[in-house]
């Protein structure tokens, strides 16, 4: 695909905003690369960087490498992404630990909205889809009320992290984030990218590298083979995980973490209890921003 320099200022644009969703556990940048239009892109731009490919790369064929893997692509919705998570993390963070019920709100009408348009690619509806659509819609509602547990900090473990998030996170409605908090490294990691721990990021991403090229091909092949079905797991992934990113919870159990503040560790859902205006608002700002750039992709 042939693009101009403002097509790939909007792509930086679609990754700070996929970056932005990553950091929150509970929304999934994978979510917002189905939104934006560019998710089976995506998948296929890193199922290319594969051995074949690679030996381009190794003989020095580098404009031959550039141009199999779709590098210009990859490096602008990278970019968009690494930007987003360094400059967002902390004001996530912060919003996360003090206006929860206003965040939450935002991504529960984001993912609402989104789940009914990827459900509206779907081109045929029969009980295969409706099977698969349960399943995934099961599956992600049993993830998010999974308990935290304690695991190590070694690095071995936090290579597997980074291998099984990135996973989730390329997933729509499964959040790496929300993987990491169940593995029990959410603000381990977190930490170590405020803290700019190079040794501990690079374990990380050296993990995710590998999860990301091995996982992105069993679902570019589940994506071309079995399309609808695919798409109709994923809808209910999406659709299941509104359990999580409920805005209104009562915090079940604390932790105390290494600066000795107490922080939640299992919540649960409760009725609207406080800001209910203001999370309705928020709610709808989020379904109808879907709205508009699903209008927007569609002219296009």
């Amino acid at each position: 695909m042939k693009r101009g320099i403002k097509d790939y200022g909007m792509l930086m644009l679609k990754g700070i905003a996929m970056g932005a969703a990553d950091v929150v556990p509970g929304v999934s940048g994978g979510t917002v690369a189905f939104i934006v239009g560019i998710y089976e892109e995506l998948i296929n731009s890193i199922k290319s960087i594969n051995p074949t490919n690679l030996k381009l790369l190794f003989s020095l064929r580098i404009a031959e490498f550039w141009k199999a893997i779709n590098a210009n692509f990859l490096l602008a919705l990278v970019s968009g992404i690494a930007i987003s998570i360094f400059s967002l993390a902390k004001l996530i963070t912060y919003l996360l630990e003090n206006e929860p019920v206003l965040v939450w709100a935002f991504f529960f009408g984001l993912v609402l909205s989104s789940t009914y348009f990827v459900a509206k690619t779907i081109t045929q509806w029969d009980w295969k889809t409706y099977l698969f659509f349960v399943i995934g819609t099961v599956g992600a509602y049993f993830i998010t009320v999974a308990t935290p547990t304690e695991t190590p900090n070694n690095l071995f473990f936090i290579f597997l992290c980074g291998a099984i998030a990135i996973c989730a996170m390329i997933l729509p409605g499964i959040s790496g984030s929300f993987i990491l908090v169940l593995l029990g490294k959410y603000f381990y990691i977190m930490s170590a990218v405020k803290s700019l721990d190079i040794v501990v990021m690079l374990v990380f991403i050296c993990g995710a590298f590998i999860g990301i090229t091995s996982f992105s091909n069993v679902l570019s092949f589940l994506l071309r083979r079995f399309h609808n079905t695919t798409i109709a797991t994923l809808a209910g992934f999406m659709l299941g995980s509104l359990n999580k990113v409920w805005p209104w919870k009562e915090t079940v159990e604390t932790y105390v973490d290494s600066h000795g503040h107490i922080k939640p560790l299992v919540e649960e859902n409760i009725l609207p209890n406080t800001l209910l205006w203001e999370g309705i608002g928020l709610m709808l700002f989020g379904f109808i921003l879907v709205y508009v750039l699903e209008k927007i992709s569609q002219k296009k």
